[in-house]
């Protein structure tokens, strides 16, 4: 599954009070938020979400316009979904296809609210994939597309448990270890032995929020041989230890 694939997993609606709206003039749309347009535009930030178009709000921000809508808000759940939203822009807009204005105007909003809510993930993952594949954006999303990095994050995230080193992920891109280090810090921002151990505790703290595994077990899971050096290294990232996560992270998801 390729990393960008795999943060969506935790893009999921749960009560996301789906609506039919009209926006006329200037309103501020609340973020992380999705409308899709079923008829009129609206400018946000001068990207124009026209009738099919489906737009993504991520953070407040004022919208200019006349439209009809269909909304649902989303709160992002666990580690690894949140660290989408360190790669989003403020406001995104995914073009429609052919058609699409008029199943957003047929939308039943009064359906059952598991059947809404599943439609909403439905259009939220087409939008990001959508803007992903055509905009790629700078930093660790460029890094995905990157013909060395992009390999070497595939593997991280694919197999945290595995003993990486930086001469193992090199091997993984094809190239040295000095070229690796280089470029992968300057598109991620950190070293990727730095990125591993990051990825780990954010797939670590879900684990520990999401199952009743023991700390042992998620250690290995992550790649780490003993319980202690894995809650230290949790500690570092986090703040907390792995016992107290089972309740910070779980309320917070």
């Amino acid at each position: 599954m390729e990393p960008f694939d795999e943060l969506l997993r935790g893009v999921r609606a749960e009560g996301a009070g789906v609506c039919r709206a009209d926006i006329d003039g200037t309103h501020v749309l609340p973020g992380l938020t999705l409308y899709a347009v079923a008829s009129g535009e609206l400018d946000v930030q001068g990207r124009i979400a026209k009738a099919g178009d489906i737009l993504v709000v991520q953070e407040s921000v004022a919208a200019r316009g006349r439209a009809s809508v269909v909304s649902g808000s989303y709160k992002i759940k666990g580690a690894v979904a949140k660290r989408l939203t360190a790669v989003l822009p403020d406001a995104l807009v995914a073009p429609g296809t052919d058609g699409c204005a008029e199943f957003y105007g047929s939308v039943d909003v009064d359906a059952p609210e598991v059947v809404m809510d599943r439609l909403l993930d439905w259009f939220m993952v087409c939008a990001l994939r959508e803007w992903f594949d055509r905009e790629h954006g700078d930093g660790w999303l460029a890094a995905l597309a990157d013909a060395v990095v992009g390999p070497v994050l595939q593997a991280m995230h694919s197999r945290p448990e595995q003993a990486w080193t930086l001469a193992s992920l090199a091997k993984e891109a094809g190239v040295a270890r000095t070229t690796l280090a280089g470029r992968f810090t300057k598109m991620v921002g950190v070293p990727p032995l730095t990125y591993l151990t990051q990825w780990r505790m954010a797939v670590a703290a879900d684990l520990l929020a999401e199952s009743s595994a023991t700390v042992a077990a998620v250690a290995r899971k992550v790649g780490y041989a003993d319980a202690f050096g894995f809650s230290a290294a949790f500690k570092r990232v986090h703040g907390f230890s792995p016992s107290e996560c089972r309740t910070r992270c779980a309320a917070s998801a």
